[in-house]
């Protein structure tokens, strides 16, 4: 099976966005001055065709992944190929991303333009009515082959991948697992949606397809996490922390499988369990 380096993706660790703070580590009542490692995070502005269109708190890291799984989990792009470009540069107040689309995805993204700022707390921030809350999903089935014990096998590699985390404490991981459980890719974030976004569009920029593995999430599991999975084409997610009941009933209508708790050797499925080759 191929690697994440096979395919020329790289896991961002060599690009790790961070800073170093002196500050006082108290132990037992006892203080010592050391020097700390903190997790960078900036005002990321996504702009479509010299039109901005969202700006986003992110770790200023893999931004051309984050720009095209951004636009491709969105639905601002049908495909990667409707995305001509992606250019980075600094600005007075943080980082614009300014990303060239197709015609076609420009003119759908101005029908329904939203203001999606703060969006990585509850990632709903700038929805402007109800209806938004529930996008229609592609309708999804788990690679076949894809058992437990694969999962346990991810478990047991993701933390090797975690760079940034190891040293800030501060990020979120997103990794695109191989049928047994091998890390193909891995991309983390202060932001568990940006950091599902990045995964995304380095799957895309490497080849990896959707339907050739699964993912596996550090984070909790909320509907928004399972929408942006199922617009990628991922029928398959993992979480080791817990999934809220619209991400089960957002699964369940995908036909997505879904694990959260995913620990050590076990986890628990909430939705398809034939996915992973549980009884229905």
């Amino acid at each position: 099976m191929n690697s994440i380096f096979d395919h020329g993706i790289q896991t961002g660790a060599d690009t790790l966005s961070v800073a170093v703070r002196r500050v006082w580590r108290v132990r037992d009542g006892a203080p010592t001055l050391a020097e700390d490692m903190v997790a960078d995070e900036v005002p990321v502005a996504l702009v479509y065709n010299d039109i901005s269109h969202a700006v986003m708190l992110t770790t200023p890291a893999d931004l051309e992944d984050f720009a095209l799984g951004f636009s491709l989990s969105e639905g601002i792009l049908d495909s990667p190929g409707q995305c001509y470009g992606v250019e980075v540069e600094p600005a007075p107040d943080g980082i614009t991303v300014a990303i060239e689309v197709a015609g076609s995805a420009f003119a759908r993204l101005k029908d329904r333009r939203r203001s999606m700022a703060g969006r990585t707390g509850c990632g709903l921030c700038g929805v402007e009515s109800l209806a938004q809350l529930r996008r229609s999903l592609p309708p999804l089935q788990a690679p076949p082959g894809i058992e437990a014990g694969a999962v346990a096998h991810a478990l047991s590699a993701i933390a090797d991948g975690q760079a940034l985390t190891r040293r800030t404490g501060a990020a979120h991981a997103a990794a695109w697992c191989a049928p047994d459980g091998a890390l193909l890719a891995l991309r983390e974030d202060v932001g568990r949606h940006n950091a599902l976004d990045k995964l995304i569009g380095a799957m895309a920029r490497g080849g990896l397809p959707a339907n050739g593995g699964f993912l596996l999430l550090t984070s909790r599991v909320s509907m928004e996490m399972v929408q942006k999975a199922a617009m990628a084409g991922i029928g398959l997610l993992a979480g080791m922390s817990a999934p809220t009941l619209a991400a089960i009933e957002a699964a369940e209508d995908a036909g997505m499988t879904l694990l959260a708790f995913a620990r050590g050797q076990g986890f628990v499925c909430y939705a398809h369990p034939a996915g992973i080759g549980l009884p229905v």
